[in-house]
Formats: structure tokens, sequence, C-alpha cells
């Protein structure tokens, strides 16, 4: 635990003007990031006694080792660069809202010719209109199901588009009159992106006047004694009328709004967001985060907006955000979204009417939403908690280990050996801390001498990262340490490492960290036949009870382990036998060697054309055919392609293409 007042800077240094201020732990890793009007005033809070400190924030400057800081011009800057370092270093000591799932959004791709109405998770694509989000997928099929019926807008992919197109025959959808077939040609590309028009006017919430448009049309028909016609308007209007009824009126002007609500206790705070477009609630989410910082409410809905509209630009921020609790920088944050939006945005607090009543609600979904999450994770973090306490207790450490990092080997048969690094912290995994190794110090299956090289190697780039860091000094004068803070690979060490077997794998993961003098690194295995836990030097497993958490724990992480290492086997023999002679010719990318065996037919047929032949495939120059040739012809004969379902040894030219 570091004592603040080692790294406090003088009074004097820091500037009396705006800016952010990053807080690093000893690893050099940066573990807070703030903004602030007057960086004087702002730093100078966390250089307090630590009994006047929140605990959160006692914790942070403990932990800390250095705290730097950057001065911008305005407030509105403090915030976009607080927003992209928060992004940027992912620091634990900052609030981070993490939505429970991916939302799944009603999205129209208007950058097709002919665009496709579909459900779409994840990242927001350039030229494609989206809206939502939604919180189930059938809910967006049930809307649009009603709508094509007057807005038959293509949804199939393209795959079937083309299918269709090829054979001259539309999809069941054209032949009901949910799409407008424009695979047929039934419309020109033009007709069919203005049906598209319609239906994004018609989400967007511009509903009245195309309603009316349509009992206009269908009494015309009516006077003009075109029953049919209005028949099928009528029908139109109800199918419209079902859809809008699904996402019912909360707002009667037509509002284009977000509403945010906030429920909080000690620890942690959910957050929910409705999404109100043409006075209709289109979407809805939510966010749960641990209060891993001393916030307000007014603290927790800045973080919100940040992480809510960081990326987002244009109508997707809407004309009016409507807050519990203003944040405390109200007209900064303001400007920002203005920005963002590229047209003036309202962030207030509603004291009266529809909207105020609407954001209660919002707020008790909040609040259902935090006593759901409490209920889920009690018992998850109960559990954690025991099992680190007891492979603590297990293996004899002085404190539970909170990351664990486990290694396994994967080979076949001596070929293609590999290793896996998995990484858990706090019982959890953490995937992008996983790594893949190629054991490349020795040919063969050796499991013992594998899980030595995989040991080293990774300890090796964790004393090296601690010197570059300026952990220690540079033994190079003139080495200056790198200061960006970024996570970098093998940076941070494990207090505990387990590894896939018994007494001989442990044995070399000891060694290993022996000879690099590393002590402060506890090594176990865990054995697969019994479910035994190894320690190093011991003649005797420690044997857990089979109902124990901690075993669980280990269990977990070694089968974790032992499934990445397969899938990176797999993948890399997978390569090697899809591997082509042409793969050794130097400069010849993928596009060449599709066209030389798309002309020749096979590696054989290659090998047998004369240069002059090679030269007349296309983007084939004679410099390069001859590479080619010479190439192929010092080529060592591949081995029989088999047949692996029949056994069968296929011919050269059914094998040997690319």
């Amino acid at each position: 635990m570091a004592d603040p007042s080692s790294y406090r800077p003088a009074p004097g240094q820091i500037p009396d003007s705006p800016g952010v201020y990053k807080f690093r732990d000893e690893h050099r890793r940066v573990i807070y990031v703030g903004k602030a009007k007057s960086l004087r005033q702002r730093l100078a809070n966390y250089f307090q006694p630590l009994v006047n400190l929140h605990p959160r924030t006692a914790t942070m400057v403990t932990t800390a080792a250095s705290v730097e800081w950057t001065v911008v011009s305005t407030e509105v800057e403090a915030l976009q660069l607080e927003y992209s370092w928060i992004k940027e270093y992912d620091p634990r000591f900052n609030v981070k809202y993490r939505d429970d799932k991916s939302y799944p959004y009603l999205a129209v791709t208007l950058n097709e010719e002919f665009p496709r109405v579909q459900v779409m998770r994840g990242h927001k694509k350039k030229g494609v209109r989206y809206f939502g989000p939604y919180a189930h997928a059938w809910a967006i099929r049930e809307t649009v199901d009603l709508m094509l019926r007057v807005f038959p807008v293509r949804t199939c992919s393209a795959g079937v588009f083309r299918n269709a197109a090829s054979a001259g025959r539309p999809c069941l959808l054209g032949y009901i009159g949910k799409c407008a077939a424009p695979c047929v040609g039934r419309v020109t590309p033009e007709e069919h992106r203005e049906l598209a028009g319609e239906f994004c006017d018609f989400m967007a919430g511009r509903t009245g006047t195309y309603l009316r448009r349509l009992e206009k049309r269908m009494t015309e028909a009516a006077e003009e004694m075109e029953y049919e016609r209005a028949a099928r308007l009528r029908d139109d209007i109800e199918a419209l009328r079902k859809a809008m009824e699904k996402s019912a009126v909360v707002l009667a002007d037509a509002t284009d709004a977000d509403l945010i609500a906030l429920a909080q206790d000690e620890l942690e705070a959910a957050v929910q967001i409705f999404h109100v477009r043409g006075g209709r609630v289109r979407g809805q989410r939510g966010w749960v985060t641990d209060k891993v910082e001393a916030v307000d409410t007014a603290g927790l809905v800045e973080h919100a907006l940040q992480q809510l509209y960081g990326e987002e630009s244009g109508d997707t921020v809407p004309k009016e955000v409507l807050v519990p609790e203003l944040p405390d920088d109200a007209e900064a944050v303001t400007a920002w979204l203005t920005a963002r939006r590229g047209s003036g945005v309202s962030l207030r607090v509603p004291r009266r009417g529809d909207k105020k009543d609407l954001l209660e609600t919002v707020a008790r979904n909040a609040q259902q939403a935090l006593v759901l999450h409490k209920t889920k994770r009690a018992g998850d973090l109960t559990t954690r908690s025991r099992a680190l306490e007891e492979i603590a207790e297990a293996l004899e450490l002085d404190t539970a280990p909170l990351r664990i990092e486990c290694f396994d080997i994967s080979h076949l048969q001596g070929e293609d050996v590999v290793a896996s690094m998995v990484v858990f912290e706090d019982g959890l995994p953490r995937r992008s801390e996983y790594r893949r190794f190629q054991i490349k110090g020795f040919e063969g299956q050796d499991d013992v001498r594998s899980m030595h090289e995989v040991i080293s190697r990774r300890f090796k780039r964790y004393l090296a990262e601690k010197e570059r860091t300026g952990e220690w000094e540079a033994e190079e004068p003139g080495e200056a340490p790198e200061e960006t803070g970024r996570s970098r690979r093998f940076a941070y060490p494990p207090q505990l490492v387990v590894v896939d077997g018994g007494q001989p794998q442990v044995a070399a993961a000891r060694r290993a960290l022996d000879e690099l003098g590393i002590d402060d690194v506890a090594v176990c295995g865990l054995a697969k036949r019994l479910e035994e836990v190894w320690l190093p030097g011991d003649d005797d497993p420690v044997v857990l009870p089979r109902s124990s958490e901690g075993l669980y724990l280990l269990q977990r992480v070694r089968d974790t382990a032992h499934d990445f290492a397969i899938r990176y086997q797999r993948s890399k023999r997978t390569k090697r036998l899809r591997s082509s002679p042409l793969d050794a010719v130097p400069g010849l990318g993928d596009t060449r060697k599709q066209a030389l065996i798309k002309h020749f037919g096979s590696v054989k047929r290659l090998k047998q054309a004369t240069i002059d032949q090679i030269c007349e495939v296309p983007g084939i120059g004679r410099k390069t055919a001859e590479t080619v040739a010479a190439a192929l012809a010092a080529a060592a004969p591949a081995a029989p392609a088999v047949n692996t379902a029949t056994g069968e040894i296929l011919e050269d030219d059914e094998g040997a293409t690319l």
C-alpha cells in the first residue's frame, strides 16, 4: 500500500486551470481518470488525511503510485478527453456502465441498391438507418410483419435474393404480397428505395400524415366503387394501427427524447434509459455498475451520458435528454451533446406533467433492475469469494489469489505443439488477457519441456515489461521507461500459476520461475485423473473435497485453458493441412494463387505447364511465372490426399488443389 504523500506534487506545480488527471499504480497502469475545472483544487482533495476520504477514494490513492495531468482550454475539451482516456485505459476505479446484453435494433440497409429490413445487433454501420433498441428481437419481427403489408420492403438475405434473381421466381413473401419482389424486377430500384424511405418515415414517428393519406385514398376508392382496392387500403390502415399500438403513446407532443433514471445503493447503481421517438417508447436498455469510486447522482448521470452518447452522432442523439439530476458541469455536457448531434440539445430535469410522470416510470424500472441484479449476483459473489478463500487456505497462500493464470499444452501426436494461457481475475475470466504460444525450443512431444518453455517466455516478458515501465532502474544509461499507461501483454504478475498436469509439469513451472528469480508467485497443478492438486516439492497431492468451491474454480480455470489450447492447435493443424506449394512463392498473394488454380484446375497440372502457359493467366507476368515454375519444380512431392470418410486415396487432380 503506497503512501499518497510519497507522490504528492508540490502545490505550485499543479496549474489552476481546467484539465484531466490520471492516477497510475506501481506498474504504471492507469487506475483512475478524472477531470476538473481547477486541477489544483481537485487534486488537493485527494491528498487529505486518509480518515477524511471516502473509503473508495482512500483505496484508490493508496493503490496509486503517481499522478499526472493534462491542461486543456475549456471544460468541454476536458469532458471529451476524459471520455477518450476512460475508453482507452479502462481504469479499474472509474465507474463503467456495462450493458447486460446486446440489444437488437430494427435496421434498414440504405447503403444497398435494394435496401433490406432486418434485425441487427452490435456495432452500428455507416449507411444503415437504425430504430430502437428493442428489448426482444421477436418484438421487432412482429412489428415488421404487420408493416410489410403496407411497405413490402425486401427482408431476405443476399444469398436468397441472388438465388431468386437467377431462378426468375420470387420467394414466398413475394407471392403473398409482403415483398415488392425487386429480385425479379417487379419494381425498379428507385421504386423500392422510395418504399424503404416511407418505411423509415413511418418508423421515425411521422405516422399521422401517412395514415390520413391512406384514409383519403380508401375513401376515393369507395366513391369510385373500387371496393376491392378500398378493402385492401382498409386492411393496410388496420395493420399500421396495430403496429403503432405495440409502442403506446406516452408523450402527446410527438417528443423525441431519451429519459435516464438511476437506482443506487452504497455499492452499486442501475441505469435505465427509455428512448422516446415521435411521442412513443421505441426502445429501452439498462446497465448496472459497481460504484468503485466515490460518486453522487450527478456524477453517475454524467458518466451515463458519456458512455451512452460517446460513440453517437447526428439524429441518434435526441433533441431532449431528461435526467433525474443535472451533472455538475451541465453547461459543458450540454455543449458536448450539441456538438455530437450537430444541433441544439436540451438537457434538463422535468418538474411537472407527462415527462415527469414518465421519468418516474423509468426510475421504477431502474429500481426493479437493481433488485433483480442483486438477487442474481448475491450467490455468485459469495461463491467466488469462498472459492478464492478455499484455494488460499488449501495452498497456504498469504492472500486470496485475485489473479490466476493457467497454462496448458496441446498437440496431435507430437505435431503442431502449442500452449495456452488463460487469466481469471476475482474468479471471473478476463478474455482480453488470454494468450497463445507456439513451442519453438524443440521438436516433438515433451509436455514437461513445453511447460518450462512457456512459463519462461511468459515471465521473461513480464520482467521485460517491469523494466521498461521503470519499476527498477534501466540497465543501459539513457533508457527511458515507456509512459503510455496502456495495458501491455504480460505486464502484470499473477498471484497463482495453475498448470494442467501433475508433479512433472508443476516442477517444470517452478524451475522456470526459480531460474528467473521470481519467488512471489505460487504454483500448483491440477491432474485430470483424480482432480488432485499438486504443489512443488510435495510427494503427496492436496485433495480438496468434491463439493469444494475452490476445486470447482480450479477445474473451471483448467478446462478453459484446455479448450483454448485445443482450438488453437486445431486451427494450426487445419492451416498446415491446407498448405500448398504455391505458399512458398515469394510475392504471390491469395488472389493470384486462386487465379492459377482456377486456370489450370490443380497444382499437378500447373507443375506440368510451361512458363508461356503460366503467363497466360491474368495478373501473372513472366518473372512471376518463372518464380512459380522454379518453386514447383523444387517442391517435394506431396503426400497423397485421403478421403477421410471412405479411406480412399484421391488422385492428384482431386486432392492437390489449393
